[in-house]
């Protein structure tokens, strides 16, 4: 049986019109089906949904695709990337703290008007820090996703080498589009204008584009929210702290969120007898995103080898190829 969450969710992406949402969450109820033994009713399910994502094979009119909004054109165009990979926040996961933190965000967003009423403002200067695949650009996805808006990728290599000497210029042009056009901007490696000031390897061209970085975000007043994200914190400099609304600290997948990724993963497979205390231990060290890969790789070896039937051996196996690719 579907949860109470499930009928819920289906209920609102229904009135939303969402249907992306809604086939999701029936797929959802399909895998917790199948979980349960009813492979006929998870079966069925999975067809349906299926059915219903070509309309063009049951003789319907194919609805209008919605309007796409175009890549950055002129001036900007090399600098900002529209990222089209819709992520809800039900598809992400992560540490109870991290996710409250992200929940916090979203709920400040959707009530800013109320917020306003007391002059009040809600978080949009953000810093993710923490490992690479922890989280931290799926993260800004789901903040557009969540709030309806477009993503766009600040990119920092074609910031610094192609425009040198007028690195700050482009810059400036960045924060007029930020001002302009609400988004969430991701300023991904972030620590690549980031790197603290005097330090040794620093490049005057870049100490000039973090003073500015530091001049721009501060005068900033728009309604955009601004995503910085680094995996190497202890690079940046102390200046850039006082400059974000709120720092979240993306940690790897511990066993709760370890037992998720994979179950999410291997949806459409049965995963009850799986031992998940032995799974747990192997996968210390790896990052939610390795986690998510190696679950892929033991869902294709089951598929082609097992006869859709993922075990415990699978999983460890696909898990310790990932350990020895770090090697």
């Amino acid at each position: 049986m579907a949860t109470a969450e499930q009928i819920k969710a289906l209920l609102r992406s229904h009135a939303d019109r969402d249907d992306q949402r809604f086939y999701s969450t029936a797929l959802q109820v399909a895998a917790q089906e199948a979980r349960q033994g009813h492979h006929k009713l998870a079966g069925d399910i999975k067809t349906m949904v299926e059915k219903s994502q070509k309309p063009a094979s049951l003789g319907l009119a194919t609805p209008k695709p919605t309007p796409l909004l175009q890549q950055p054109k002129g001036d900007l165009k090399g600098l900002l990337e529209l990222t089209h990979s819709p992520i809800r926040n039900n598809e992400l996961v992560l540490t109870g703290e991290v996710q409250e933190r992200l929940d916090q965000v979203l709920l400040e967003q959707r009530q800013k008007d109320k917020l306003a009423q007391f002059g009040l403002f809600p978080r949009r200067k953000l810093l993710f820090t923490g490992s690479p695949g922890s989280g931290k650009t799926m993260s800004a996805s789901v903040l557009a996703t969540e709030l309806k808006l477009p993503l766009y990728t600040i990119v920092l290599d074609s910031l610094i080498t192609r425009f040198m000497g007028e690195t700050a210029a482009k810059l400036r042009l960045v924060f007029d589009q930020i001002k302009q056009t609400r988004a969430v901007y991701l300023f991904d490696e972030f620590d690549a204008i980031g790197t603290q000031r005097g330090a040794q390897n620093d490049v005057g061209e870049i100490r000039r584009v973090l003073n500015s970085f530091l001049l721009f975000v501060e005068q900033d007043d728009s309604e955009s929210i601004i995503v910085a994200a680094t995996n190497h914190p202890e690079l940046l400099d102390k200046a850039l702290y006082r400059r974000f609304d709120d720092i979240i600290r993306f940690e790897k997948p511990g066993k709760q969120q370890v037992r998720k990724l994979v179950e999410n993963r291997l949806a459409l497979f049965d995963a009850s007898s799986l031992a998940w205390d032995e799974i747990t231990a192997a996968t210390e060290g790896l990052s939610a995103a390795e986690l998510t890969r190696a679950s892929e790789d033991a869902a294709k070896d089951a598929v082609l080898h097992q006869e859709s039937r993922v075990t415990t051996s699978l999983i460890i196996k696909a898990i310790e190829r990932r350990h020895a690719g770090k090697k």
